[in-house]
């Protein structure tokens, strides 16, 4: 992941305590990983996968 270009969700909180940060621009991946910890762990998800969790997030926010 050293290659990754990281950049803020969109989902995370203004006042950098909960930030999540994703890497575009991987085939098929979506990274994910804690900004206060930028050399920590890295999940991993399949497009799909990460496409169906933020879809069930958005569904839990109505």
């Amino acid at each position: 992941m050293t290659s990754a270009l990281w950049r803020k969700s969109s989902y995370s909180g203004p006042n950098g305590g909960d930030c999540v940060e994703i890497a575009d621009g991987l085939p098929g991946v979506v990274p994910v990983r804690d900004s206060k910890d930028p050399d920590g762990p890295v999940l991993v998800f399949s497009v799909e996968a990460f496409a169906d969790f933020i879809a069930s997030v958005k569904k839990d926010l109505v």
